[in-house]
Order: structure tokens, then sequence, then C-alpha cells
């Protein structure tokens, strides 16, 4: 049986154990560019530096994957941070947890068009999930020597399911 997966609302303090969400919401501008533009410093901590890694900066298009959404893979960057940022108005969801084996760790997070999100540092979390066709993201992780990458798969009795 799969258990479905509640969807919270993506804020800086419910997402704070797993990273830093990006988003001008609550945050101090500083004019820019003769007043014409407002920087809002301080939005991630891109973490990239071990073992002599470096910053990737990349585009992702990516597709939804059909409802329900199970939940059946998890994944982690132990040598840096990777931080998603859409770059077209349409919400999206990130699914994070503490131990891909304890369903209980598991949040889902519903992320608006505007708001990007930082995992932190071996922070498990799903691939990219998007919920319209050809989606847009920035994507800024690390590049370099070194395995950044583990993957958890989902036993049947494990899996999770997500009704977006």
């Amino acid at each position: 049986m799969t258990r479905l997966l509640k969807i919270e609302n993506l804020t800086r303090e419910n997402f704070a154990p797993f990273g830093d969400v990006v988003d001008v919401e609550g945050m101090k501008a500083v004019a820019i560019n003769q007043g014409f533009a407002r920087r809002y410093d301080g939005q991630a901590k891109i973490d990239v530096a071990a073992e002599s890694g470096a910053v990737n900066v990349s585009l992702f298009v990516a597709q939804p994957r059909p409802a329900p959404i199970d939940i059946a893979l998890m994944e982690r960057h132990p040598l840096g941070s990777q931080l998603f940022a859409p770059m077209q108005a349409r919400p999206w969801l990130a699914v994070v947890c503490g131990d891909p084996r304890d369903a209980s760790t598991y949040r889902a997070f519903r992320a608006t068009g505007r708001q990007g999100v930082n995992y932190a540092r071996n922070v498990w979390h799903h691939p990219l999930l998007v919920l319209d066709a050809d989606s847009l993201f920035l994507v800024v992780d690390r590049t370099g020597p070194g395995n950044n990458l583990e993957e958890y798969e989902l036993n049947a009795a494990e899996r999770l399911s997500l009704m977006p």
C-alpha cells in the first residue's frame, strides 16, 4: 500500500532544515542601476568547494510525471549544495526527507514559480518535480572530482505518493 504525502506551502521557516528558499518575499532590497532595479542578497549558501569542486551553472528542461506521483527514488549530494530556480512562473514541487527509509521524515513543498530552493549538502531530495511540460530551471551545483551523487531506491513498501 502506498502512503500519501501531504504537500505544504514552501516558506523559509519550514524548509530551513533542508537548505535555503530563493525568493524576494521578506528580504531586504538594495536599490541598484540608478534605482531601476532591486538586488536581494544572501539568497543561498552555495557549498561546492569540497574535494576541489567548482560551481556549475546549467539549465534543466523538465517534464511532469504522471499523477499520482510515485516517490520511488531519493538522492543526495555529499560534496555540494544544489540550487533550483524556476525561469517561468509555474508552480513546482520539492520533496525532501531526513532518512529515505523512514516515511515519517518526508516533507513535500509546493513552490511558486517565483521561488527556488537550494538543497544543502547531504540533504535527501527527490529529483526535480514539475507540474507543467517543458519547465525551465536554472541549476547551480557542483562539478569536479569525487562522487557527488548517492541514490536510494525505495522498495514497494517504502514508496509514497503525491497528488499535486
